[in-house]
């Protein structure tokens, strides 16, 4: 196919690219202190920012990778903050053992309480989440609210994730959310600083996907 440009690609097809977009990343990254099981996550989230800095950033909990594989094999929910998170996550996968996406943050409840309390609607969407999906994903990418009120629900004892993705963007309590995501004794995957977004989050959770239907077909 010619574009009409003097820059030819190196291919157009769509599994060629990815490939090669994988390879260019292992080969830029170097060495690294990723585990196997971890690699495949980190590599689809610098595949979708082109950000080495943030994938280097990366954190996992010891049992985020097999606690993400079990919670989707097991047909736990996934918890999206925003409906960008939502849209971009691959359901049929997700939907195939069972499980579902859900958001709350534009539910009529959630509006309606959020102005009565003077509360963000993340706060509240995440209570609300929290009191019906014991056991689910929680992806958050946008809002550190939403992540701070999360753990200090897990901290009471009210919430009881069986995963927790916390990579809010932005420079008011996004760093600040996330070490405090660190210091708990839960699974998680986060990230150091202020980067993050719901391309991440989506991408973690792809990636988790993925291997949870790898593993469970025996490949």
């Amino acid at each position: 196919m010619d574009f009409g440009t003097e820059f030819k690609p190196l291919t157009v097809q769509p599994q060629e690219i990815e490939g090669l977009s994988f390879q260019m990343i292992t080969g830029e990254l170097g060495g690294h202190d990723f585990s196997a099981e971890q690699y495949p996550v980190v590599q689809r989230i610098i595949h979708a920012s082109a950000d080495f800095e943030l994938g280097r950033s990366l954190v996992f909990h010891p049992q985020a990778i097999e606690a993400g594989i079990t919670a989707i094999l097991q047909g736990m929910p996934v918890i999206a903050d925003v409906r960008m998170v939502e849209a971009g996550i691959s359901k049929e996968r997700i939907q195939r053992y069972g499980g579902e996406v859900r958001v709350h943050i534009s539910d009529p409840d959630v509006i309606e309480e959020a102005k009565a309390l003077g509360l963000t609607r993340a706060i509240v969407a995440t209570r609300k989440a929290c009191a019906a999906a014991p056991g689910g994903i929680y992806v958050i990418g946008n809002a550190p609210t939403a992540l701070l009120e999360l753990i200090r629900l897990i901290k009471e004892g009210t919430a009881r994730p069986g995963l927790v993705i916390g990579m809010p963007v932005g420079f008011v309590s996004a760093a600040e959310s996330k070490d405090e995501l660190r210091k708990l004794d839960i699974p998680y995957i986060t990230n150091t600083g202020r980067k993050g977004g719901s391309t991440i989050v989506v991408a973690a959770v792809n990636a988790l996907s993925l291997l949870a239907v790898r593993q469970a077909e025996g490949k």
